[in-house]
């Protein structure tokens, strides 16, 4: 078993229960929230929504499959602690599914919901979605623990494990100065076509957190408020940064392959990593569980492309 894995594993057996007042409002962009009473079974519609409820002790009634076709829709730092299997919803929302598990409160922060799927899901349960004027998927990591904690009734044990992520940051940015304002492009290839990451992305807030910055192309298309935006491999500016990582859970030979490549500064010099599914998937998830797996396998590459580069072997995770 992965050693962060045994930890979290450890640690997370029993949480304790907070004290915290009920009813509890939460605000949302479709409206507010009332959570009646602490609760006990929740569903999470949220795309990454088991990490975050199995990190706080809570078993979740039902979970959302989003890729990779883990066969519990988890991934290992999450099947660590979870014990029976919820309620899976695999392609669209099943309202009638949800509602079979009969919850009590769902978390959406992460999940992309509309308004009509909001009013539909709170037929069943009250749902906490993400804040007015926030973008579907741009909620960090710490505000995605940090919701869903107070809904359950965790805030304590939520604010506990988030500065516990945020030190290993701030040990990161320490160790690591010659990371602070470069440049990074998160990017990937699909369908046919490559694409990069906007700053309205967990993924991409998580890396300005560590210090790095969005190369001019990624601010510039990020004004659209979307997550991610298709680019023209003749847009070669918009995968030009100190450091470029890939999503290559799918398409890794394409990708390769791309003739653009070989001209970037960042390939030529050994600073390109491509994620690998486990490191793709640890790094989408963005949660108190899967970012200490991301960091103990991420930390030593990015370092060693920035010292002398990485060999062509070893630009390629798990």
């Amino acid at each position: 078993m992965h050693p962060t894995l045994t930890a979290a594993a450890l640690a997370l057996l029993a949480a304790p229960a907070v004290a915290q007042d009920y009813p509890l409002t939460i605000e949302t962009k479709f409206g507010e929230t009332v959570i009646p009473e602490r609760p006990e079974r929740i569903a999470t519609v949220d795309f990454n929504g088991a990490d975050n409820l199995l990190a706080l002790g809570v078993q979740p009634v039902v979970i959302r499959d989003w890729f990779g076709d883990r066969p519990r829709a988890v991934w290992p730092w999450a099947d660590a602690v979870m014990g029976e299997t919820p309620e899976i919803l695999r392609g669209d929302l099943n309202f009638e599914q949800i509602a079979a598990a009969e919850p009590d409160l769902i978390t959406a922060v992460w999940s992309g919901i509309t308004a009509e799927d909001y009013r539909q899901l709170s037929l069943i349960a009250p749902v906490v979605a993400v804040p007015e004027g926030t973008a579907d998927y741009a909620l960090s990591w710490a505000e995605q623990a940090r919701i869903v904690g107070r809904a359950i009734g965790q805030e304590d044990e939520a604010e506990a494990q988030i500065a516990a992520i945020e030190a290993r940051i701030e040990g990161m940015r320490a160790a690591h100065p010659d990371w602070q304002g470069r440049t990074a492009t998160l990017a990937t290839y699909w369908d046919g076509t490559p694409g990069i990451y906007l700053e309205d992305d967990t993924r991409v807030i998580l890396l300005d957190e560590l210090g790095f910055v969005a190369n001019p192309v990624v601010q510039d298309l990020s004004d659209s408020h979307e997550f991610y935006a298709e680019v023209s491999p003749e847009r070669i500016d918009a995968f030009d940064s100190d450091l470029l990582l890939w999503f290559a859970d799918e398409y890794m030979a394409e990708m390769q392959d791309l003739p653009f490549r070989s001209a970037l500064p960042a390939v030529q010099e050994g600073r390109e990593i491509f994620l690998g599914p486990l490191m793709t998937s640890a790094f989408s998830h963005a949660s108190l569980l899967s970012l200490p797996y991301l960091f103990d396998e991420l930390e030593p590459r990015i370092a060693q492309a920035f010292d002398g580069g990485l060999p062509e072997a070893e630009a390629v995770t798990e």
